[in-house]
C-alpha cells in the first residue's frame, strides 16, 4: 500500500513546527514528508527588527534548518515555490515539481505597499535575514557617509518608520538604543539625528491597552523618538516621503532611510489558486483546512481566522502559527487514521511588544506588564519557541540570557 505523502511549504514558525511534531506522531513508514523552504535555514521573524536595526547580528536570528528535523522522517529541499496546483495536487518549484496527498502552505507573510506611490522601490521592509542586514548597513552607510563628507547632509540622519504597529513600535524600541552607539561610533551629534514614526491611524498600537501604549509612547519619545500620528504617507522618493496633513496640507519629509513596517499580506502564489482568499489570505474552516479542499491546510500569516470574541481575525502571530502547526499535525495523522479532525482553537498567553532590550509593554495571563519584568517575559517567549522547536540544545545555542 502506498504511503501517503504530505507537502510542507515554508519552514517559519508554522511550517517547522508542523514537521517538527509529525516527527513526534508518526512513525518512520507511516508518511513520506517532504519540508520544502527557499532557504537552507529558519529565520526567527520576531527578531528581525533586532537585526535591522543593529542590535542583533544577522546570524543570531537563524539556525538550520537539518539542525532540528529528523532526516530518517523528513525529507528536506531547498527550493523557491513558483506555483501550487490544488486540483491537480502538485506544487511547481525551481528545483523541480512534487505531488501530494496533503499539503500544508505555511509561506508566510509579504509586505504590503497599499498602492503608494514609490513605497516598493525607494522604502525598506523588514521582510527577512537578508533584508534586514540590507537596512542595518544601509543605516550605517547613512551614518559613516555624513562623518566623512565635507557639506554634511543632515538628512542622511533621518530614519522614517512607517507604521506604528507591533513591528514599528518594536523597530523604533531598539533604534532608540542603536542610535546613540551609532553616534559615538561615526562621530555623529546626536541632536542631529532624526527617527520619526509616521502612521496614517489615528492610534499607535490598535488593540493594545491604552494605558500601555502611553508608556511606549513617553518611553520612545523620551529617548528621541518622533510620533506624528494620523499623517499617510502618499508617496516615497529617493529623497524621502510625502505625507499628508488636514484635508489639503501637505508635507516633504527629506530621509537617508525609510522603512515599511506598516502592513503585511499572505503569500502571492494564493491568489494564483482557486481558492478563496482576502489579500491572499485564507478564511480557514476550523481544523485550518481551506473551504473545498480536504487536502489543503494553511497556517500562519496565509491564514486568516475570526475571532468570535472580537469579531476581528486574530493577529498572525509566532504564537498562533506554532499553534496550529501543532494542531495540523494530530489532524494529518487523524486523516491517514481515518478519524475526525479536531478545531483549532487558539491558546492565547499573552503579547509583549518590546521597546529595546530592556524594556516592554504587555498582557500575560491577563495581567497588565511594563518595563525590565515585561523585557524578561519577552525573552522568555522567545527562549520557549526556540524550545519548542529544537529543544534545550537550541535554546543554549541561540536563547537571550541578559535578562537583567
Amino acid at each position: 500500500m502506498k504511503r501517503p505523502s504530505i507537502l510542507v511549504l515554508g519552514a517559519g514558525y508554522g511550517g517547522l513546527t508542523t514537521v517538527v511534531n509529525l516527527q513526534k506522531v508518526l512513525s518512520a513508514d507511516a508518511a513520506d514528508i517532504t519540508l520544502i523552504n527557499k532557504n537552507e535555514y529558519h529565520y526567527e521573524s520576531t527578531w528581525l527588527h533586532e537585526a535591522a536595526a543593529g542590535t542583533l547580528l544577522p546570524e543570531q536570528v537563524r539556525y538550520d534548518i537539518k539542525d532540528v528535523i529528523d532526516s530518517v522522517k523528513v525529507k528536506f529541499v531547498q527550493a523557491t515555490v513558483e506555483a501550487i496546483d490544488v486540483v491537480g495536487k502538485k506544487v511547481t518549484t525551481d528545483n523541480g515539481e512534487f505531488t501530494y496527498d496533503y499539503i500544508v502552505i505555511a509561506l508566510g507573510f509579504e509586505g504590503e505597499t497599499f498602492g503608494i506611490e514609490g513605497l516598493d522601490k525607494y522604502a525598506l521592509s523588514i521582510a527577512n535575514v537578508k533584508a534586514a542586514r540590507y537596512i542595518r548597513e544601509h543605516i550605517e552607510f547613512q551614518f559613516a557617509t555624513w562623518s566623512a563628507e565635507p557639506v554634511k547632509d543632515d538628512s542622511r540622519l533621518t530614519i522614517i518608520v512607517g507604521g506604528a504597529g507591533f513591528t514599528g513600535i518594536e523597530f523604533l524600541g531598539e533604534l532608540a538604543n542603536r542610535v546613540p552607539e551609532l553616534c559615538k561610533e561615526f562621530d555623529v551629534p546626536r541632536e542631529k539625528v532624526r527617527v520619526v514614526c509616521v502612521e496614517a491611524a489615528p492610534m499607535v498600537l490598535p488593540g493594545f491597552d491604552p494605558e500601555l501604549v502611553n508608556y511606549a509612547v513617553s518611553n520612545l519619545e523620551s529617548k528621541g523618538i518622533e510620533f506624528s500620528i494620523g499623517t499617510p504617507v502618499v508617496e516615497a522618493t529617493p529623497e524621502g516621503v510625502k505625507v499628508k496633513k488636514g484635508d489639503d496640507h501637505f508635507d516633504f519629509i527629506k530621509a537617508g532611510t525609510v522603512v515599511w513596517a506598516a502592513g503585511v499580506r499572505g503569500n502571492r502564489l494564493i491568489e494564483a489558486t482557486p481558492i478563496e482568499n482576502m489579500r491572499a489570505r485564507v478564511k480557514v474552516d476550523k481544523d485550518l483546512r481551506a473551504p473545498g479542499y480536504d487536502d489543503v491546510f494553511i497556517i500562519g500569516d496565509c491564514a486568516l481566522m475570526i475571532n468570535e470574541e472580537t469579531n476581528r481575525p486574530y493577529p498572525p502571530t509566532a504564537q498562533i502559527a506554532m499553534q496550529q502547526g501543532e494542531s495540523v499535525a494530530k489532524n494529518l495523522k487523524a486523516l491517514m487514521n481515518d478519524e475526525t479532525t479536531i478545531e483549532f482553537v487558539p491558546d492565547l498567553k499573552g503579547t509583549v511588544c518590546s521597546l529595546g532590550d530592556d524594556d516592554a509593554i504587555g498582557v500575560v495571563f491577563g495581567k497588565k506588564v511594563t518595563g525590565k519584568r515585561a523585557s524578561f517575559m519577552k525573552k522568555m517567549i522567545d527562549n520557549r519557541a526556540l524550545f519548542m522547536i529544537g529543544g534545550p540544545m537550541l535554546v543554549l545555542k541561540k536563547g537571550k540570557f541578559n535578562v537583567l
